[in-house]
């Protein structure tokens, strides 16, 4: 009984509230790829300083110290860079860590998420209003929309494509995301339909789902392999068998993307749906 109470005090802890600005504070910690990204998007990169892992674009903050990954932190790595304001994305842990964080004197900012248009401009409003600069959220927040609205007013020219995300290749296997994933979303930015709609999530498939999905596009992240690490992946991944018979595989449609500009839904999500959309319909379609 005693650890079913502390670990309900403990996730009670790491419930996300409502960001506070706090336009004081000057050495700023961003936990998370996407609220890095937007602290640039604002101009405020200055106060940063340091971020996690996941915190790889643009390229200078990889200079800054790095606490570790987003969801396996300590404390004594974050309190290491004696921040006074962290900010995270929803989902950073593990939640003791949180909790201890939370109960130091610090503020701890924990950013919601957003994987369309009102969702993205409140991410990016609530990191401007947190750092106590509102007012800068304007220009980010209008270059998104705008993104996002021309992709809306493209008109398609004929069915949508069918586009099998493959998050990770394990003996053999193929995991793939379901509904309810980051990829599925910037699968429906782009205007295209996930060929798993069976399952929520990423889970491995057998040869017969893979048939069955019937896949016109296959999505992958570039890991950064060097280049015929990449020639010998491709041709691993069309010479899977049930991979084989997809159109996909047939046509060669395999897209590859940075992982943090595919799936990070920061700032530059508008134009990451955007490349999708033109690498899965052609660069010459609609008005994306």
């Amino acid at each position: 009984m005693t650890i079913r109470l502390t670990v309900a005090a403990l996730l009670a802890l790491a419930t996300p509230a409502a960001a506070d600005p706090h336009p004081e504070a000057q050495r700023i910690l961003s936990i998370g790829g996407s609220v890095t990204e937007i602290v640039y998007a604002l101009g405020q990169q200055d106060r940063l300083i340091a971020r996690d892992t996941t915190s790889s674009f643009p390229a200078e903050a990889q200079s800054l110290p790095d606490v570790g990954y987003m969801r396996a932190l300590s404390p004594e790595g974050v309190l290491s860079v004696r921040p006074d304001l962290i900010l995270s994305e929803d989902g950073a842990g593990p939640p003791e860590t949180i909790a201890v964080l939370r109960q130091a004197d610090i503020p701890f900012e924990t950013i919601p998420a957003g994987t369309n248009a009102d969702g993205l401009a409140a991410k990016i409003e609530a990191v401007a209003n947190a750092l106590g600069v509102p007012d800068a959220a304007k220009a980010p927040v209008a270059d998104l929309r705008a993104d996002l609205a021309a992709l809306d007013a493209s008109a398609l020219d004929g069915d949508r494509k069918r586009v099998l995300f493959i998050l990770s290749l394990q003996g053999g296997r193929v995991m793939a995301s379901g509904t309810g994933t980051a990829a599925d979303a910037m699968i429906r930015l782009a205007k295209a339909d996930n060929a798993i709609a069976a399952f929520e999530g990423y889970k491995p498939l057998t040869d017969e789902a893979i048939t069955a999905a019937a896949p016109d596009v296959i999505v992958m992240m570039d890991r950064g392999e060097a280049t015929g690490s990449h020639d010998a992946a491709y041709a691993d991944l069309l010479a899977m068998p049930a991979i084989s018979t997809t159109p996909a595989a047939k046509a060669g449609a395999v897209i590859r993307m940075d992982g943090l500009y595919l799936l990070g839904f920061g700032p530059r999500t508008g134009q990451a749906a955007r490349d999708l959309h033109r690498a899965i319909y052609g660069s010459g379609h609609g008005g994306a």
